[in-house]
């Protein structure tokens, strides 16, 4: 059995980079440590971090708050940073390796995300708020305080959308944000609505979570060592607080979200479903598989199931629509349970075969669970010395076992 430490973030009125830090705070990084490590980048002349207990709707939480000096609160509204500029902040700040690793992804995802809003390069990408020192504290400082706890896995809840109308630097802006649409697009986010007309997501919050969790949805399976609460800025009607359950992962295996797509035909030639296996396999398609059904006027069909990453729903969707007479797709996400895979070489006296293995665990705990010599070496050595298959198979098998 693999255990592993898992971070849940709850987000019940939203995600910002603040609320992150207070919570990690909350739950026990040491504000100090934030303190120290951040000076690496040069700006803590600039700011004064700090933090204080507060209550949302009579709940106790940590608020902590990036204060701009006086000096550079005169200038903030006029501040604006490309993010090559960023980057090499981060990589002059001799952070730890996965501190910097994850600021570095998080500030590409939002500048791919501003990018795409305003149809220009993210390197063009003007950050202004983003940019701005707290932002970048917070950012980086998540990143500190999720390395410090050690945590090897991050998952997140289904986001609120918020409502109404938010004042930026390119004037006044519905909500969700248009950069936030976007991060949420990028990995087909699962939002909803909890009916307060606010600013819940804020870009920040949104990259942190898009570019870090490993999935979005209800609680893994976990045993909760703590929670940490950490505070939104402003009193809701349900409590501004982010909930991060830190535990164990006593899962088997390791899971994913994966996107099932389902169809059925009933008035297609047979021979075109072939085709259609072939390019929903170019675009990405983990599998394809068919079914015979009967379907309505007793007439006979199939159902065709698509398998896919949920980025290539789209991709799967219009190859589905072109290639075939249906008029309809459905599709619905759900979690995996899978192996961790490696291709390994062996020799056999008949030249060398590739195999995959499969395992599950890490570390010490790491055990083999199949090892299967790949389909198309086993046939090619077949064909050359007009062997049957399955002989080449076991002469593979017996390799590796060797």
């Amino acid at each position: 059995m693999s255990i592993n430490k898992i971070a849940y973030l709850e987000c019940p009125t939203g995600i910002a980079g603040d609320m992150c830090l207070g919570a990690l705070v909350d739950v026990g990084v040491p504000l100090a440590y934030l303190i120290e490590q951040l000076q690496g980048l040069g700006l803590d002349s600039e700011y004064r971090l700090w933090a204080e207990k507060v209550h949302r709707n009579g709940q106790l939480a940590t608020k902590v708050h990036v204060d701009l000096l006086a000096e550079q609160q005169e200038h903030y509204h006029h501040q604006a940073r490309h993010l090559p500029e960023i980057e090499q902040l981060i990589e002059r700040a001799s952070l730890p390796d996965r501190v910097s690793n994850w600021s570095l992804k998080i500030f590409r995802q939002l500048a791919i995300a501003e990018g795409a809003v305003h149809g220009i390069e993210p390197e063009k990408v003007h950050f202004h708020e983003v940019g701005a020192i707290d932002a970048i504290v917070d950012i980086v400082g998540t990143c500190l305080g999720l390395d410090w706890l050690g945590i090897e896995e991050i998952q997140c809840s289904p986001l609120p959308t918020g409502g109404g109308i938010v004042k930026a630097a390119h004037g006044s802006l519905p909500i969700p944000a248009p950069a936030v649409l976007k991060l949420w697009e990028s990995r087909q986010v699962p939002v909803y609505s909890n009916g307060i007309e606010r600013e819940l997501v804020t870009p920040t919050g949104a990259a942190i979570a898009v570019t870090l969790a490993t999935r979005f949805g209800g609680p893994p399976g976990m045993k909760i060592e703590r929670v940490g609460l950490g505070a939104g800025t402003i009193n809701l009607p349900l409590p501004n607080i982010l909930r991060l359950w830190l535990g164990s992962s006593l899962n088997d295996y390791e899971t994913e979200t994966i996107a099932v797509l389902e169809t059925q035909i009933d008035d297609l030639n047979p021979q075109a479903i072939g085709y259609v296996f072939e390019e929903l396999f170019q675009v990405g398609a983990v599998d394809v598989f068919t079914q015979a059904i009967a379907m309505k006027k007793s007439r006979p069909g199939i159902l065709l199931t698509v398998i896919c990453p949920p980025d290539l729903i789209s991709a799967c969707e219009a190859v589905i629509f072109q290639e075939t007479t249906t008029l309809g797709i459905r599709h619905l996400t759900q979690q995996r349970a899978i192996l961790q895979r490696e291709i390994h070489e062996v020799e056999t006296s008949l030249g060398k075969v590739k195999v995959k293995v499969a395992s599950q665990g890490r570390g010490e705990n790491k055990k083999i669970v199949t090892v299967q010599p790949e389909y198309e070496e086993v046939a090619s050595l077949a064909r050359k010395y007009n062997l049957p298959w399955r002989v080449v198979h076991q002469m593979a098998l017996a390799a590796w076992y060797k």
